[in-house]
């Protein structure tokens, strides 16, 4: 038996460098070697490292012509060029072909990629006749969905190792399907899909297999970086969440000390940067600050550098356990603000309070951490004044801002409060998209404070010093800086004197028509300065 496990090419207006390592594919690889050693396992990424092409936009995104519009060179620039990242089609199936699979896995990760992973699979079926199996947390969101795709034979919901591994032993020995957990399959009279079942202990669970996946691929900051979990479940219920679908709301633990033995295989194998994908790294308090004492203690300074990417749920950090990730080698922290309101907070079902963000802030300042703090803008229950008002807070503490727009994944709590989803709402679930309108505010305002919070980060930047600086100063700085700054601080000028935001094209300076000045305004008056994460203030009135 023959298995090819493999990430499919993605289309969007961008994507990220890093952590794009299928860590998922690596521990299904792992535990079918480890159960059915006879089974042959190969992964294969045509994500990363495969380039990129122009591509068309589809239809259900037509709407974003008049805000992603053209290619701007300033620093403030948006998106403007929809992109297939990755392998194209035909060769990512005559690469599979070639390996004469009898069974190929695809991962299905994210809702609006999901167009592309089932053309990965039809294209597939035109060159070999393999039974094609796709798992991940879009098909474990939308089973049905993906399912009735005439490309699958089958699907697995959640967890995948003990599904994959007892799917495997199946088709092997004949065996019937209904009793594979979380497995869906079809029937002359219909899908099934199976009852869900537990996992393997997550401490019986293999280390991923890396194997096919060299470190020199998966850089960050041009060094080697290897993603890794020491958890799975996040205790939490947010609204706007939907990854207890896949992985519950019980959160389990690896122990210490086998992380540990893990980093020190991962670094003898040539990686150097860890970053921490869990969903609530932090939520057991005695076993995470175990585990930060355990690579302090095993580990050379300087030897590994950490990252959660993923973010952190700041109420459980605190001012030893910020100084314990200071020494064991955090490069950042990643803190998911959300919202600065209480009220919604509250109608999110997200256990966090302002009171408690703003002294971890501080606290981590003390500390000398980078803090990127991200806001979800445009959430369903927010008005145009609450959104605002949380980006200027933002904009006054001395963090740098990862805003994201809202979109809505299938399975999340907000999800069941609206008309069940269709395709096109699948392929609008990304933040590019500008989906959702209510009436308390417009698409022109999201993508408005979107922009903003570009400038503002933009003023971040700016080498200013420790000390206060008036808007003035801080863009003669940005003069000095280099080009790109010199032309950031023209269009800053501009947009001051001119109340209009300019794009840098080719032929010059072209007005951006959906950008609302006076939103812009608004924001920044209320923040009345802009902190600089390396100390340094801009007065801005």
């Amino acid at each position: 038996m023959k298995l090819v496990l493999l990430q499919p090419p993605i289309q969007d207006f961008y994507h990220t460098e890093v952590r794009l390592i299928p860590l998922g594919l690596a521990y299904l690889q792992a535990a079918v070697k480890k159960h059915l050693p006879g089974v042959e396992v190969t992964i294969k990424d045509f994500h990363h490292g495969r380039g990129r092409r122009t591509a068309a936009l589809p239809r259900e995104l037509d709407y974003l012509g008049q805000y992603w519009r053209q290619p701007d060179q300033s620093p403030f620039s948006t998106f403007h060029q929809y992109f297939h990242f990755g392998a194209d089609f035909e060769t990512l199936a005559r690469e599979v072909a070639a390996e004469r699979p009898d069974l190929v896995g695809i991962s299905c990760l994210f809702t609006p990629y999901f167009r592309e992973a089932l053309a990965a699979a039809r294209t597939i079926k035109k060159h070999w006749p393999a039974f094609l199996v796709m798992g991940g947390h879009h098909v474990t969101a939308a089973p049905l969905s993906v399912l009735s795709d005439p490309n699958v034979d089958f699907i697995i919901r959640g967890e995948g190792e003990r599904p994959l591994v007892e799917l495997l032993s199946a088709l092997m020995d004949g065996r019937e399907l209904g009793r594979v957990p979380n497995l869906g399959y079809k029937t002359e009279s219909g899908p099934v899909l199976n009852p869900r079942e537990e996992n393997y202990p997550l401490a019986e669970l293999p280390w991923p297999d890396l194997s096919d996946l060299p470190p020199e691929r998966y850089l960050y900051q041009g060094q080697p970086l290897c993603s890794l979990t020491v958890s799975r479940g996040c205790p939490h219920h947010c609204a706007f969440c939907s990854v207890h679908l896949t992985f519950g709301h019980e959160h389990r633990r690896r122990q210490p000390e086998d992380v540990v033995e893990e980093i020190l295989r991962r670094l003898d194998q040539g990686y150097r940067v860890f970053d921490f994908e869990d969903d609530n790294l932090s939520w057991d308090r005695p076993g995470f600050m175990a585990l930060l004492r355990t690579i302090i203690a095993r580990l050379t300074p300087g030897r590994a550098a950490f990252t959660a990417m993923n973010g952190l749920s700041y109420p459980t950090l605190d001012r030893e356990m910020l100084a314990l990730m200071k020494r064991a080698g955090f490069l950042h922290l990643d803190l998911s603000l959300v919202s600065a309101s209480g009220l919604t907070l509250w109608r999110l079902d997200r256990p966090h309070t302002l009171d408690r963000f703003l002294e971890v802030i501080q606290a981590a300042r003390d500390l000398d951490f980078r803090v990127t703090a991200y806001q979800i803008i445009g959430l369903p229950h927010e008005d145009l004044e609450t959104i605002s008002g949380a980006l200027a807070l933002l904009t006054r503490l001395p963090v740098f801002i990862g805003a994201s727009i809202f979109y809505l994944p299938p399975g999340c709590a907000l999800a069941a409060e609206r008309p069940a989803g269709d395709e096109a709402d699948f392929v609008k679930a990304r933040s590019t998209a500008l989906a959702i309108e209510t009436e308390h505010f417009s698409r022109d305002d999201l993508y408005t404070l979107f922009i903003t919070s570009r400038i503002v980060n933009f003023l971040k930047g700016l080498p200013t010093g420790s000390g206060e600086s008036t808007l003035a100063e801080a863009l003669t700085a940005a003069e000095k800086k280099g080009s790109r700054s010199r032309l950031g601080a023209e269009i800053l000028r501009r947009l001051i004197k001119e109340k209009r935001l300019y794009a840098a094209v080719r032929r010059g300076r072209e007005p951006l028509p959906r950008f609302k000045a006076d939103l812009f305004f608004q924001v920044l008056g209320r923040a009345g300065r802009v902190a600089s994460p390396a100390g340094g203030e801009i007065k801005w009135t």
